[in-house]
């Protein structure tokens, strides 16, 4: 039986998944589950040679499988296959740029197997991180925090963790297509440990997390656990429309005291710029709630696995998991 499996979802990650590789089974070794270990690599459409690197790696240890799938899903749909796939009796979840360091799946993992928690996650320090970036980061969590009303999701802490097979059978019962992972681990209750790290740097390539996708993904986080963001719409028609019966009895008290005026033209445009405003956010805010359904519906899969490389039985191919796949849905 599997005692430990590490899912890592992979996206031009060439240059550092065969360090990646050996200092995991450095930790395999050091935690006596050698030959009881899994490494569970997504290929999430790699451009570069990461899927090469790979197979090379399944190659020659039997104890790694690759799940090519058949595009660029997003990492939210990577890390999925591979959870799905992932056979240990305890699942660690880790990206594949080396900045989650290996060695520190020995703590997470003994502080699971010693204590009563279920999940452990890695906590990251921020002391490196520039100033302006950290307090952004610190400001879109209390903004988070302050809009979702069932979970609560803590600064610094990512995908990074280890979680026993209770949480994750709970995790994969969650049948939603538009994923926020961070959100979905802390929905699922548990109890939970944490261990704390200093950032490190990438061992290799670019982070594919551009400040146009950190706000996408910012704003699937805002609105993925909570209808808050109608309520405040509401809340801010309601005061538009007091405002304007304001602004009206106080154009009628100077009309009955003055007689009429000049119109004021800088207020009128002011109110419709306003108002205008107000409507388009209003808009926005709703379509993003109404294109969610509309993804839901459509009820596509998350991911279609094109091959799935294993040692023990070699390649398969196809336009998705077969029945009975460990890739498939459970």
């Amino acid at each position: 039986m599997t005692a430990l499996s590490v899912v890592v979802p992979c996206f031009n990650e060439q240059g550092t998944l065969t360090e990646l590789h050996a200092r995991l089974g450095d930790v395999a070794d050091e935690l006596g589950v050698g030959q009881a270990f899994e490494l569970v690599l997504v290929d999430d459409g790699s451009t570069d040679d990461t899927l090469e690197v790979a197979r090379g790696l399944a190659a020659r240890d039997p104890r790694v499988v690759v799940l090519r799938l058949s595009r660029n899903f997003g990492k939210e749909a990577a890390m999925l296959a591979g959870l799905r796939a992932a056979r240990g009796s305890s699942v660690a979840l880790m990206d594949g740029d080396l900045q989650h360091p290996p060695e520190l799946l020995t703590s997470m993992y003994t502080l699971l197997r010693t204590t009563d928690v279920e999940q452990v996650v890695a906590r990251r320090d921020r002391a490196a991180d520039p100033f302006v970036r950290s307090q952004l980061s610190r400001l879109y969590y209390r903004l988070v925090n302050g809009l979702i009303e069932t979970v609560r999701i803590q600064d610094g802490v990512g995908d990074f963790r280890i979680m026993g097979r209770p949480v994750l059978d709970a995790l994969l019962e969650l049948p939603e297509r538009n994923r926020f992972s961070k959100g979905l681990f802390s929905w699922v209750g548990f109890p939970t440990g944490t261990v704390s790290y200093r950032n490190v740097q990438r061992g290799s390539g670019r982070s594919g997390w551009t400040l146009r996708a950190l706000l996408n993904y910012g704003i699937d986080g805002a609105l993925a656990f909570n209808t808050r963001p109608l309520r405040l719409l509401l809340h801010l028609g309601g005061w538009a429309v007091l405002v304007a019966v304001v602004y009206l009895l106080w154009l009628l008290v100077g009309y009955l005291m003055h007689g009429v005026t000049q119109p004021g033209y800088i207020t009128t445009i002011a109110v419709i710029t306003g108002l205008s405003g107000v409507q388009l956010l209003a808009v926005g805010v709703m379509g993003e709630y109404v294109g969610r359904i509309y993804q839901e519906v459509k009820a596509r899969p998350s991911y279609l696995v094109h091959e799935v490389i294993r040692a023990d039985q070699g390649p398969r191919d196809g336009d998705g998991p077969a029945p009975g796949d460990p890739a498939g849905p459970r």
